[in-house]
C-alpha cells in the first residue's frame, strides 16, 4: 500500500466521474485533482483507506497534453469547477465516458450512443446564480462555498455566469453594508440577510433579484429596489424570500415581490414561459433546449398520443411536446411550478396540456385509477432518481416508450436497469453538456416496451 505523506512518481491514465484523475501506485488507485490523462507527477499521498487512496500533484514532472489554461481567479479556491485546467474537447471526453460507463457497469446495458451534445459557449452560459452571504472583516461579502464546507469564498466574478451578475451583486452587498443590515450567521442562527439569488432569461434579458433573508425586512430594502431598478434596466423583478428556519436549504416558502413583477419571463423551445423564484429551470437555456429536441426526438410523437411529463417543473418539457401530442399530463410537487406551468400554457394558446400538483408517484397513480393511460411517458427526476413507486407506476401504465432525462447518470442507469427488468429495453442514449468546467453532465435515454 502506498504510504501516507510519502511521494511517488506515476502516470494518471483516467479520471473519475468527480473530475479527478486516476493513478495506480503500489498496485492500488490513487485519485488526484486538478490533473489530466497523460500528466505524469510527483504525487503526495494525503488519505490512504483500505481499497484506495487520495493524493495531490507535489510536481508535474511532464503535463499532457490535454492540459489549457482556461482563466478564473476562484478556480482552485471555491471547487465549483474541476475541468477548468484541461481543453473543452477533454472534458467532453471526460463526460461522454461518465456516462456511457454508468448505463454499461451500473445499468448492465448497451444502448445506442448517439454523438455527445457539447457547448458552443463554455463560458457565461448560467441564467441562475446564488450567492450565499458571509461577514469578512465585518463587511458582508458573497461568493461560494469552499469545497466541503460552509465557508464562503469572496468571488468578484465567476466566468460561468453573466457579468451583470457580478454587478448586481456587488450592488447589493453596497446597500447591506451601508446600511448595516446584519449577515445570517448559520452557527448561531442570528442575523438577517442569508442569500442573493439571480435569475435571467436567457432569450429575453430579463433579471429577477431574489433576495433571501431570516425574517421580513420589505422596509429595509424598499429603497435597494429603486436604486437596482434605475441602475440595471433589465431588472425586472425584485423579491423577498423568507426563510427563518436553521438549514442549509437555501430558499423559504414564502415569496414577498418589492418590485415589479412576481415572476419573469424567457423563451424555452419557443415557448414562451415564466419562471417564479422556486420554479424549476434549467441553467444553460440554449443548451437545455438542444436536450429537449433530443427528447422530442426519442419520443417521436405522432399527433395522438397522451404524454405523460413527470417531475415537469415548470412544464417546458411538456410544452416542448405539446404540438405534436394529443395531450400533455404534467405532474410537480412545487405548487408554484405548477402554476407557472398553468400559466405558461395558457401564455401560449397550449390546449391540450394539464397540470397536477403532488408527488410524482403518488399523483400518477391517482391519474392512472382515474383512467389516464399515457402512450409515452417522459421523466426530468432530481439527482436522487424516480422513487420505486415512480417507477412501479411507469411499468404498471405500460407506456410504448419511456424517455427519461437525467442531471446524474448514475441513478439513470440504474433505474433504466430496473425498467429493463421489468418489460421494457434501453434503445438510445446521449450525452449533454449544460455545466461545462463543473464535474456535471445531464443524459436522456429512451427505454421502450418489448413487444
Amino acid at each position: 500500500m502506498p504510504e501516507k505523506n510519502k511521494v511517488y512518481t506515476a502516470e494518471i491514465t483516467g479520471l473519475t466521474s468527480e473530475g479527478s484523475g486516476v493513478c495506480r501506485i503500489e498496485e492500488m488507485a490513487v485519485f488526484v485533482p486538478e490533473t489530466a490523462v497523460g500528466d505524469v507527477a510527483e504525487v503526495k499521498i494525503v488519505k490512504v483507506l483500505s481499497s484506495y487512496a487520495f493524493g495531490i500533484v507535489d510536481r508535474l514532472v511532464t503535463p499532457s497534453p490535454d492540459r489549457r489554461e482556461r482563466p478564473c481567479g476562484g478556480y482552485k479556491k471555491c471547487g465549483g469547477c474541476v475541468y477548468r485546467h484541461i481543453s473543452y474537447e477533454a472534458e467532453c471526453q471526460a463526460k461522454e465516458a461518465v456516462v456511457r460507463d454508468a448505463f454499461e457497469r451500473i445499468g448492465g446495458l448497451s444502448p445506442q450512443f448517439d454523438p455527445f451534445l457539447a457547448a458552443a459557449d463554455t463560458d457565461r452560459y448560467r441564467n441562475k446564480a446564488q450567492f450565499p452571504l458571509a461577514l469578512e472583516n465585518g463587511k458582508a461579502v458573497c461568493g461560494f462555498y469552499a469545497p466541503r464546507s460552509h465557508r464562503v469564498v469572496p468571488i468578484e466574478d465567476c466566468p460561468l455566469q453573466p457579468k451583470l451578475f457580478s454587478e448586481i451583486a456587488a450592488a447589493v452587498l453596497e446597500y447591506i453594508n451601508s446600511r448595516k443590515i446584519a449577515v445570517y450567521d448559520e452557527k448561531s442562527g442570528t442575523g438577517i440577510m442569508r442569500h442573493i439569488y439571480l435569475r435571467r432569461g436567457a432569450h429575453s434579458g430579463e433579471i429577477m433579484v431574489c433576495l433571501v433573508a431570516r425574517k421580513d425586512v420589505s422596509r429595509q430594502l424598499a429603497p435597494l429596489c429603486r436604486e437596482l431598478a434605475e441602475r440595471f434596466p433589465d431588472v425586472k423583478s425584485v423579491v423577498l424570500n423568507i426563510n427563518p428556519a436553521r438549514t442549509n436549504v437555501i430558499l423559504g416558502e414564502k415569496c414577498l415581490t418589492l418590485f415589479g413583477s412576481d415572476t419573469i419571463t424567457d423563451v424555452m423551445c419557443g415557448n414562451q414561459v415564466e419562471i417564479s423564484p422556486l420554479s424549476f429551470y434549467q441553467v444553460n437555456t440554449v443548451q437545455a433546449e438542444r436536450l429537449y429536441a433530443k427528447a422530442l426526438e426519442y419520443a417521436a410523437p405522432t399527433g395522438s398520443e397522451i404524454i405523460a411529463d413527470l417531475y415537469c417543473g415548470a412544464g417546458t418539457i411538456g410544452l416542448s411536446m405539446a404540438h405534436r401530442a394529443d395531450r400533455i399530463v404534467g405532474v410537480e410537487i412545487v405548487p408554484e411550478a405548477v402554476g407557472n406551468a398553468i400559466r405558461n400554457a395558457l401564455r401560449n394558446s397550449i390546449a391540450n396540456a394539464e397540470f397536477h400538483c403532488g408527488d410524482a408517484g403518488e399523483v400518477f397513480g391517482q391519474l392512472r385509477e382515474r383512467g389516464c393511460a399515457p402512450d409515452i411517458i417522459v421523466v426530468d427526476p432530481p439527482r436522487k432518481g424516480c422513487s420505486e413507486e415512480t417507477l412501479g407506476h411507469i411499468i404498471a401504465a405500460a407506456p410504448e416508450k419511456v424517455v427519461m432525462i437525467s442531471c446524474n447518470p448514475s441513478t439513470a442507469a440504474r433505474d433504466a436497469k430496473y425498467l429493463c427488468g421489468h418489460g421494457y429495453s434501453a434503445v438510445r442514449l446521449c450525452g449533454a453538456d449544460l455545466f461545462p468546467a463543473t464535474r456535471h453532465v445531464e443524459c436522456v435515454v429512451l427505454m421502450s416496451r418489448k413487444k
